[in-house]
């Protein structure tokens, strides 16, 4: 199979395994594009490509941006504030506007859970969700899957921990469905009020003590406290959501094997994780950043070479 069996990149539930698996291997192909001399490849010269957020991002923005580049695609920004979309309307509007300048393919990102599906169905261009509310952010679920198979071998049977704010992460969402539809066991923890009600039904399982946790994972991907989509307070205080959820280097060093620590970024230094596990050897957090470009530009390839 050497195309997707979707048209957009909505979501992780709208993937099967072999789309997952094609990914990788084109991901692994640009992985060595971006390290040679020259980084650029002609591919897209032909494609352009919007980027709108309406929500404020710094990295998944410029990952995506690098990746369109290296592609030599040509790329529009648009971001919006917030107040002007609060209406579908509008939303579609926009695009409208902006698909009036040709464009093949859009990359947004909006606070409104399935923004990305209410767009697919209502303008000709190749949507990619860079993250819809607390829904799904499939990139940054695909790039954290694709670390742990870069580390690790591969992804089947590997047990990984979700740590933190599971109840406003949309990665969190993302990364159960990709690591399930790889055959990983996968556990989440955190405090129980940052738990989503039905989190089981998911084929996942609720652990509270992170210690426990940590001596059954291989890898601990550790999620920053959204506080941005908090409106009432979940936790007492920060610090005691660092002693009882963060983990620091003593931690990590009374475990009896190494486990490998992610992030999806940006760290709370000192909350999720202290600066001497973020920067020790067993996180790949760099590594994170570095494949997110790679993933990203094997999606877009992926779809782009299905626009007729």
């Amino acid at each position: 199979m050497s195309e997707l069996s979707v048209n957009h990149l909505l979501g992780i539930k709208y993937l099967n395994k072999q789309d997952i698996e094609l990914i990788f291997e084109t991901a692994d192909h640009f992985k060595e594009v971006i390290n040679r001399s020259i980084k650029k490849v002609p591919t897209l010269r032909d494609i352009t490509i919007a980027n709108i957020f309406f929500e404020n991002s710094t990295r998944t923005k410029l990952s995506f941006e690098l990746a369109e580049k290296r592609l030599s695609a040509d790329v529009v920004n648009f971001s919006a504030s917030q107040s002007s979309v609060k209406k579908g309307e509008t939303l579609i509007d926009t695009v409208n506007n902006i698909l009036s300048m040709k464009v093949d393919m859009v990359v947004m990102r909006h606070p409104n859970p399935g923004a990305g599906v209410f767009l697919s169905k209502h303008v000709d261009a190749s949507i990619i969700n860079a993250g819809d509310g607390a829904h799904e952010h499939p990139t940054q679920a695909l790039l954290d899957s694709y670390s742990i198979r870069e580390k690790l071998g591969s992804v089947k049977g590997k047990n990984i921990v979700i740590v933190g704010d599971i109840l406003h992460s949309r990665v969190a969402l993302s990364n159960i469905f990709a690591l399930k539809l790889q055959g990983a066991n996968v556990k989440v923890c955190g405090p129980k009020t940052l738990m989503p009600k039905h989190i089981e039904s998911l084929g996942v399982q609720v652990e509270t003590n992170l210690k426990k946790a940590l001596e059954w994972c291989d890898v601990a991907n550790m999620l920053r406290v959204q506080n941005e989509r908090m409106d009432i307070s979940y936790f007492p205080t920060t610090r005691e959501y660092a002693q009882q959820f963060g983990v620091n280097k003593s931690l990590l060093e009374s475990l009896n094997k190494e486990i490998v620590i992610m992030h999806p970024g940006p760290i709370n230094r000192g909350v999720e994780i202290t600066s001497d596990v973020a920067d020790s050897n067993q996180s790949i957090i760099l590594e994170q950043v570095e494949n997110g470009v790679a993933i990203r530009m094997a999606v877009i390839y992926l779809l782009a070479s299905k626009i007729k």
